[in-house]
């Protein structure tokens, strides 16, 4: 456990000089620094399968492509920075939120901007939370980390024109079955959401698809993540800006019961890097006018 009262909640490793893109890669999951006043019933060993455990070290080399890289310290268990703020159940709180609230599907099963559980067997809470609590964890550490990542969106923006953004996670062997869909239905090695379509242009996540199926992965297209409040925000295609999540099949790289990386995990990284740098070469082709014939 860590107090964050004084801690920063957001890490960004950017490029530098002349070789930036405007290519911004962010990791809002991967925390594993669990502040000192996440009062929950739930053991660590259990509390940290919510965790896409070492999803910022696997991209770890966007910065040397020419991305920059924005990582959340805290885990998402104790505020998720990929949910809305509207996306909170009320029936978490012990009194009134006096902003208007649209609780979603993922707030339903449990996984919203607080989650109400880690699965069906591992409630967080055995009371409800004080709304002063809640807004503390807003400020403390969703805004920091919202800010951050529009920062680097709207510096991108400024200087080229445009952005292209990779949301970067990594999902349980048992998706499906997390989801309440056919958990018998076999889950591809990567999975990209564009929310079906509208959160980049086609030929983006054709490249991301096409680096990752010639190193050997399999890949679904938003089946079953499409992407949320971040891509749905920051993806705006007819304004040059393209948003696309990426999700890791967590035995690929690491041990899910006990979050340590697998002897597979450096072969992933390196192919992550390989693509990375393909997709760097994609969006400078975007960026820099043909030369004159």
């Amino acid at each position: 456990m860590k107090d964050l009262q004084q801690a920063p909640a957001v890490r960004i490793t950017r490029p530098e000089g002349a070789a930036s893109l405007p290519l911004v890669c962010d990791s809002p999951h991967s925390g594993t620094e669990y502040p000192t006043d996440f009062d929950t019933r739930v053991p660590l060993h259990i509390l940290r399968q919510a965790e896409d455990t070492h999803v910022e070290v696997l991209w770890g080399a966007a910065p040397q492509v020419g991305a920059s890289l924005v990582s959340a310290l805290f885990p998402r268990s104790y505020i998720d920075p990929n949910r809305g703020l509207e996306d909170l159940d009320p029936s978490l709180l012990d009194g009134p939120w006096h902003e208007p609230l649209q609780p979603g599907e993922k707030s339903r099963l449990g996984y919203g901007l607080i989650w109400r559980q880690i699965d069906a067997d591992h409630p967080l809470y055995d009371r409800r939370l004080s709304v002063q609590e809640v807004r503390h964890r807003i400020v403390r550490c969703w805004q920091p980390y919202r800010s951050a990542l529009q920062g680097e969106i709207d510096q991108a923006v400024e200087r080229f024109g445009g952005v292209w953004h990779l949301n970067l996670h990594s999902m349980p062997n048992n998706a499906y079955a997390r989801l309440g869909l056919n958990p018998d239905k076999p889950l591809a090695d990567f999975v990209l959401g564009d929310r079906d379509g509208s959160t980049c242009e086609p030929d983006f996540i054709d490249q991301v698809e096409r680096s990752l199926r010639d190193r050997g992965y399999s890949v679904a297209r938003n089946d079953p993540y499409k992407g949320v409040a971040l891509l749905e925000q920051i993806g705006r295609p007819r304004d040059n800006r393209h948003s696309l999540q990426i999700e890791i099949r967590r035995p690929l790289y690491m041990h899910e019961a006990t979050r340590e990386r697998n002897t597979d995990f450096e072969r992933l990284r390196g192919h992550l890097t390989q693509v990375l740098a393909e997709v760097a070469a994609f969006v400078r082709r975007r960026v820099q006018p043909p030369a004159a014939g």
